[in-house]
This record gives structure tokens, C-alpha cells and sequence, in this order.
């Protein structure tokens, strides 16, 4: 089941500057502090179409192209800065800029990389998948830091120039925003519904290779993984008043918990049965035919009886499992990209 994750980029919102009036030259502390925004402006276009497109199921070839976009905005934004002269021998707003550009040139261009080559180990384990999001938790963190000093420089540069701040969001930094939220609680939810269906794959591997402990063993992890992942989904707030993926994460985790309980044992209970007819069956073979006693054909007749008996039941329960997880799985899938269509913002730059 493959899954694009994105890394997380902290927001930096925009700041209303109210001047007089805008003049050509940057001699007005305000003027000056609107050209360090604007430099910000085409990269976060960028990035914001790089976001919606990876969301709403864009082609690779186009995401990665969208990507290499990003890189490019961020590259002309620094050039941008850069070119600003600085104000009255005062550097500090101007090197904020710079600075925070630059990292997030850093982290998209190294950190992302890093992010794409987890993807696939990300799938083969629990531990790997938080290791994966956690990457991009940190990643956003380090943008998040030079975003608040970047944000102090420019409340310092205003109260020492006189600059009067009055803070609001454009609807380019409200998409942002959502986009933001809508990614960590995504993630949040994802986790509770891959530890499940991970945990479930182990144990389909164990009883393909017919490891009655490892089931056993399994089995017991995914009871307990599905308690607390329901627990989870209790305390857990709806996103912008939709719980529709939250109650699809609920309905697998109802459904892998039923399964370790109810299900699995018949299949533990399946594979002592086949153990004990192959014994019999063993013994009866040793014996020649005409060795045989009564009651060594009865009881050898007996097994085979429970053992068809077990076969029958065991494909039954096979079947009805396999059916209900396919439903399971593809609502998941399903409610996943109306979630997503619903909530990320369509945005082209």
C-alpha cells in the first residue's frame, strides 16, 4: 500500500505594513520590510502547487517537476533578498530572510531527499513508518525555529523604525495553514491505521509459513495495538468538523480486533488439528495393512473426518476475513482521498 507523505514546512504569515504611502526607494522602513515579504511571495506559491498537486493524486513525473520548481523559487527568493540593500547599515531583517531561505532550501532539497529514499523501508515496519514522519516532524520543526527568529527580527526592525504591524493572512498563507494542519492530522490518524494493518501482514506471514507461535505471538500484539488505537480515536478532535477518516481508521481497527480475537484462533486451532491428524496419520502408515487393529482404522477414519471438517472451516473463515479486509481496505483508500480532495486546497501557481 504505497503512501505519499510530505514534508511539513512551517508558515510564515503574511504582515500587513501600513505606511503613508509606498515610495519607489526603500529610505521607508516600511516599504523596506514589504520587499523582504514579497521575496518570500513566489516561493511559497510554488511550494503551496507542489502541496495540492502530491495531495489530489498528481502525476509523479509532474509532482517531481513541481518539486524541482520549488528548489528554483527558493534559489530566485534568496537572490531576491540578497539583492536588497540593507537597511541604513542595519542587516538584521535581511539576514533573517537569508537565513530562513536558505534552510528551507537546505531541508528541501537534503532532507526531502532522505524522505523519498525511507519511503520504501518506511513500509516494511512500525518503527521504520514513525521514523519516517518523524523526519518530516523534525524537518518542519527546523523550518518552524527560523520562521519565529525570522518573525522576532521583523517585530524588532518595526519597533525600531516606528513601523506600525498589523498581522493578517492573505489567502495564499490560509492554504498554507490548512494544508499544514491538514498533513498532521493526517499522519496522526495514518499511524494508528499502519501499526494495525502492518502488525496484520506479520501474522499473514506467519501463518503462510505456518509458525503457530508467531501467530500466536501476533495475534496478542494486534489486540493490543487495536485497544490503544481505538483509545486513540476517542480522545482525538474531527478535522474542520469531519471524522470521516477518523471513523474509517476506527472501522479497521474494529475489524484487525476482531480478527486477532475471534478469527485467529480458529486458524491456531486448525493448525494443531492438521498437527494431530499427521501424527495419526503417521502412526497408520507405519503399520502394515494387515497390522491394523479397529480401532487403529477408526481412530485413523475419525481424524480424517475432523480434518476435512477443519479444512472446510478454515477456508470458510479464510474467505469471509479475506472479503471483509478487502472492504475494510478500500474504504480506508476511498474516505483517505475524499478526505484529502475535501480539505487540501487546490492551488495552482
Amino acid at each position: 500500500m504505497k503512501r505519499i507523505l510530505l514534508p511539513l514546512f512551517a508558515i510564515i504569515c503574511a504582515t500587513v505594513i501600513t505606511t503613508s504611502s509606498l515610495a519607489q526607494s526603500l529610505d521607508n522602513p516600511g516599504d523596506y520590510m514589504t520587499a523582504i515579504a514579497k521575496a518570500h511571495l513566489e516561493m511559497n506559491k510554488k511550494y503551496m502547487a507542489y502541496m495540492s498537486a502530491s495531495a489530489h493524486g498528481g502525476r509523479m513525473k509532474k509532482i517531481e517537476n513541481l518539486r524541482e520548481q520549488v528548489l528554483e523559487s527558493i534559489t530566485a527568493s534568496r537572490y531576491q533578498t540578497i539583492d536588497i540593500p540593507i537597511y541604513k547599515g542595519d542587516n538584521s531583517l535581511r539576514q533573517s530572510s537569508i537565513d530562513y531561505i536558505q534552510l528551507t532550501y537546505n531541508i528541501f532539497n537534503e532532507d526531502y531527499s532522505k524522505i523519498v529514499n525511507m519511503q520504501e523501508i518506511a513500509e516494511q515496519s512500525f518503527d521504520e513508518m514513525q521514523a519516517y514522519l518523524l523526519l518530516q516532524e523534525k524537518s518542519n520543526e527546523k523550518i518552524k525555529e527560523a520562521s519565529d527568529k525570522m518573525t522576532q527580527a521583523s517585530k524588532t526592525f518595526a519597533a525600531k523604525y516606528n513601523v506600525k504591524l498589523i498581522e493578517s493572512k492573505d489567502e495564499l498563507s490560509e492554504k498554507m495553514e490548512v494544508a499544514g494542519k491538514l498533513n498532521r492530522y493526517r499522519n496522526d490518524v495514518y499511524l494508528l491505521f499502519f501499526k494495525c494493518n502492518w502488525q496484520e501482514g506479520e501474522i499473514i506471514k506467519a501463518i503462510n509459513a505456518k509458525k503457530v507461535n508467531d501467530v500466536e505471538q501476533g495475534r496478542n500484539s494486534l489486540i493490543r495495538f487495536a485497544e490503544e488505537g481505538l483509545k486513540a480515536l476517542d480522545t482525538l478532535k474531527t478535522f474542520q468538523g469531519d471524522g470521516s477518516l477518523a471513523n474509517a481508521c476506527r472501522q479497521a481497527l474494529q475489524f484487525y480486533k476482531r480478527t486477532a480475537e475471534v478469527d485467529l484462533p480458529k486458524t491456531t486451532e486448525y493448525f494443531l488439528k492438521v498437527e494431530n491428524f499427521e501424527k495419526i496419520k503417521k502412526s497408520m502408515d507405519s503399520k502394515d495393512a494387515n497390522s491394523r487393529t479397529k480401532e487403529d482404522i477408526d481412530s485413523y477414519n475419525k481424524a480424517v473426518n475432523e480434518m476435512n471438517t477443519a479444512v472446510n472451516s478454515y477456508n470458510q473463515t479464510n474467505n469471509t476475513v479475506n472479503n471483509k479486509r478487502s472492504q475494510v481496505l478500500q474504504d480506508w483508500q476511498d474516505t483517505e482521498t475524499n478526505f484529502n480532495n475535501a480539505h487540501m486546497p487546490y492551488y495552482k501557481s
